[in-house]
């Protein structure tokens, strides 16, 4: 899925025209870019959390000439956490159909 899907999708949910759906996106994407670049946290309940994460320096390899060693400078890295929601929809399919097999069995 990309952005235009994404907009696709608001303004047939919410029944308004692409250019305020996209307008609504892009502001939404914005507001998340200018929260990660103050460092802060981002929490969407039912779907994860987006948080900076620092990242220590290190030594990598050069794919070209894997003998020669590479210094990684220490900086910054955007981490996702899914939330359980999200965790349960997308797990394996035997565990996914096992649940939807529980829960039908408890409820009747």
């Amino acid at each position: 899925m990309i952005k235009n899907d994404i907009v696709n999708a608001v303004a047939e949910a919410a029944g308004v025209e692409r250019q305020k759906a996209k307008q609504a996106v892009e502001t939404i994407i914005d507001a998340l870019r200018q929260a990660l670049s103050r460092g802060q946290r981002i929490e969407l309940r039912g779907f994860g959390v987006l948080l900076v994460k620092p990242r220590k320096r290190g030594i990598g390899r050069n794919p070209k000439r894997p003998s020669e060693e590479v210094q990684i400078p220490p900086g910054f890295t955007i981490r996702f956490k899914p939330g359980k929601e999200l965790r349960d929809m997308t797990g394996p399919p035997e565990s996914r159909t096992a649940k939807a097999e529980d829960s039908s069995a408890s409820s009747a």
